[in-house]
């Protein structure tokens, strides 16, 4: 099997050839059909996040090993199964669930592997679908795809799931005003996903004009160039001179952080989700004076997924894969996505 493998943080992608796998026991052996290039790649490839003031938290230290082979978002066929298949046969189309957890503590017990105190993620910790074939360790992680188109579909396994769990705990205080901060990949995955699950009005936020009317025909309502001046003033105009019910930031940078805080409103709601990084000063009165509620929101369950996945059989929600990638193009890849040369997803496709 080829594979695509990062030696270490900031050094070029190895493009390896290695033993092809034979699954064992509950174990599936998937041949890759596409594999969605997020942003966590990136951090895997740069070697850690950061924490701002100067601070760097190293993957290393979350217990990633170098060499591994990224991508977690991947949607394959079924090649070869272990003794006890699940069910599944060979050809079928499948979407992996890569947030494997220890199966033994609160979070996993609860059915919540993505937030396992000891996780096993694939394609972080476990080598993952930037290559050919993929191991899965047991069939529990798959989902049928169905009609599902194949490359859309691998969003739904992290960008997808993250901004689904976030527009969910952004509705729990049923909003008439969703503020969503970025309308790149993530972004607009959730602008979508908020006018198919909300009956709030959608206001979109990004530095980009063209990735903003990406954003109009995908269902804001409104939206805001975050370096104007008035950005502010013109999202608490919106929101009936109250401020936003909910915020879902999905860069998380220092400036987009507080551009959120400044519009949420008494009793509102900030969803933090992307690891931009930074810091954020915060007038610790205003929180209980305010009552507001501030969260995080990392991928989601399997549960979450499947959902999401039944949204997109019904045509609710439209993933949107701007760009396509061979394996040996996997360094091109990260970079368009570390410049930003990447509107809605991009794709990497080894088996093309």
């Amino acid at each position: 099997m080829k594979s695509a493998r990062i030696p270490g943080p900031n050094e070029p992608l190895n493009l390896v050839e290695s033993e092809t796998p034979s699954p064992k026991e509950s174990q599936v052996l998937i041949k890759v059909l596409a594999t969605g290039v997020c942003h966590s790649d990136l951090h895997l490839w740069e070697g850690g996040y950061d924490m701002g003031d100067g601070n760097f938290m190293k993957v290393t230290d979350r217990g990633v090993k170098y060499p591994v082979t990224p991508g977690h978002e991947v949607v394959g066929t079924i090649h070869q199964t272990g003794p006890d298949t699940g069910g599944y046969t060979v050809g079928e189309k499948i979407l992996v669930y890569p947030w494997i957890g220890c199966r033994r503590c609160p979070a996993c017990m609860a059915d919540n592997e993505n937030l396992c105190d000891t996780p096993r993620s694939l394609g972080v910790f476990q080598d993952g679908g930037y290559a050919d074939y993929m191991l899965v360790p047991h069939h529990r992680y798959l989902a049928r795809l169905g009609n599902v188109n194949v490359e859309a579909a691998t969003s739904l396994a992290c960008s997808g799931l993250t901004a689904y769990t976030a527009i969910k705990k952004a509705n729990a205080n049923s909003p008439r005003y969703i503020v969503i901060v970025g309308a790149g990949g993530l972004g607009l995955m959730g602008v979508q996903i908020a006018h198919a699950i909300t009956d709030a009005t959608i206001i979109c936020v990004d530095l980009s004009e063209k990735k903003l009317e990406t954003a109009r025909k995908m269902g804001a309502h409104h939206t805001i160039i975050s370096k104007s001046e008035n950005a502010v003033k013109d999202i608490i105009k919106i929101c009936d001179n109250m401020g936003a019910d909910s915020v879902v930031d999905f860069v998380n940078a220092s400036a987009t952080a507080k551009l959120g805080m400044d519009v949420l409103r008494k009793r509102g709601n900030m969803v933090l989700v992307g690891l931009y990084g930074g810091l954020l000063n915060i007038s610790l009165v205003t929180i209980p004076l305010k009552s507001i509620t501030i969260q995080g929101a990392y991928t989601g369950s399997y549960n979450d997924m499947i959902e999401l996945l039944d949204l997109v059989k019904k045509g609710h929600i439209n993933p949107m894969i701007s760009k396509r990638y061979s394996l040996p193009e996997s360094n091109d890849a990260l970079i368009d996505l570390k410049n930003r040369k990447i509107t809605g997803r991009a794709v990497i496709t080894p088996n093309v």
